[in-house]
Formats: structure tokens, sequence, C-alpha cells
């Protein structure tokens, strides 16, 4: 049971630190105000329940390929060096305000590409779709697989994925996908009922300080357990 707790804790914490001001964060806040929210949170949420698990399931297959104790060291290596990568980023970042006007351009540039029509006539052209959509076939629109794609190769090879991957070789991959979960759904509904106005506040090198001293408490950690063991 305190595996399971330790498990959810760590990933709970890892992930709102690594996902919130991350470019999926800013990517679902600027769709959910050119889309209907609910789709877009169904589908950037799916896409990270997706990620998290797969992502748990390589972490708990890890030991099977290697020996515990080669995983283990590997995650503390991991823990480590995430947590430099954050501190580096939290001190030479180009900030929040371009990486979110970065986001934004990408998307402003796949409409015009792919429609040549404004966002305010998309989002008029959604709300009367989702009126003549069945419910369970709003599930499967353009819009849930478009939020869906962004969000599952946005954070592909992303540190948050690899730490995942970490975590569930070194701890009780069940908590580890629960916390993951709940940390994602926390941050992605705040993205999408916040939206620009919230991304546009958030600190990001705060953020990414925190979330490199958080992770070289994790390595400090799983390094004293190498040490005892």
């Amino acid at each position: 049971m305190s595996s399971l707790v330790q498990g959810f804790t760590k990933s709970l914490a890892m992930t709102v630190l690594s996902e919130i001001g991350d470019k999926t964060f800013f990517a679902a806040a600027i769709l959910a105000m050119r889309h209907p929210r609910r789709l877009v949170l169904s589908g950037c949420l799916a896409a990270l329940i997706v990620m998290t698990i797969l992502s748990a399931v390589v972490g708990w297959a890890a030991p099977n390929l290697l020996s515990r104790t080669w995983t283990h060291h590997i995650t503390t290596v991991l823990f480590f060096g995430f947590g430099l990568w954050s501190l580096w980023d939290g001190f030479t970042d180009k900030g929040e305000a371009e990486e979110l006007a970065e986001v934004e351009a990408k998307l402003d540039a796949d409409w015009k590409a792919n429609t040549g029509i404004t966002k305010e006539d998309v989002k008029a052209d959604d709300e009367l779709k989702k009126q003549r959509q069945p419910f369970l076939a709003q599930f499967f629109s353009p819009i849930f697989l478009k939020a869906f794609s962004i969000t599952f190769f946005g954070e592909w090879g992303d540190k948050s994925q690899i730490a995942t991957i970490g975590l569930a070789a070194d701890e009780n991959p069940f908590g580890v996908v629960l916390g993951g979960i709940v940390g994602q759904a926390l941050c992605t509904t705040a993205a999408v009922v916040g939206g620009k106005s919230l991304a546009s506040q958030i600190s990001e090198k705060i953020v990414a300080l925190s979330g490199g001293i958080l992770f070289i408490i994790f390595g400090m950690q799983s390094l004293l357990l190498t040490a005892e063991s």
C-alpha cells in the first residue's frame, strides 16, 4: 500500500510540474478558445491517458529485460539528468509569452493551410456541427482527433514521458498510472477552462525551476535507497 501511495504522489507531483506551461498545455488552452471545450478536453485527456499507460507499461516491463539493480540505477541517473535539464530550462528559457506566441502561430498556420478560413468562422461552424451530431459521434469528430493527435505527438519523447517510464520501473506502476492520470487531468482541465488568459499568466521559469528541484529530490532519494541496499 505504501508503495502504491509513493508511486501515486511522485507521479502526481512530477506530472503537474512537468505539464504546467508545457507546449501541449498551451496548445490545449488555444484549441479550447477556438473549438468546443468538451471535445478539446476529451481529445487531450484521451491522448495523455494513453501515453501515461503506455509509458507505465514500458517501465513495468523494463525490470524483466534488465536486472532490478540496473533499472534502479538508470532511473536515478534519469532523475538527476531531468533535474539539471529543467533547471537549465528555467535559467535560459525564452519565456512563457514567447512560447505561447510560438504555439499559437503554429496552430494559426495549420488553420490557414488546411482551411483558409478564420478561427472565428471555425468556432461558429463547430458549434453548428456539435448541435447536429449525436453525442457519441462528437468524440470521433475532426476536433477530437486533432486535439488527440497534437497532444499525443507533442508528448512523445517528452521528458515527462521518459520520467514516467523511469518511475514505473522503480515504483508501483498502478500508483504511477493513477498519479499521472490525475495530474494530467488537473493540468489539462486548467488549460481548457482557463484558456489563454491563464496560460499567459503562468511563470514557466518558476515551474521549470520547481520541477528541476523535484527531480533532483527524487534522484537523491533513489541514490539513498541504492546506498542502503
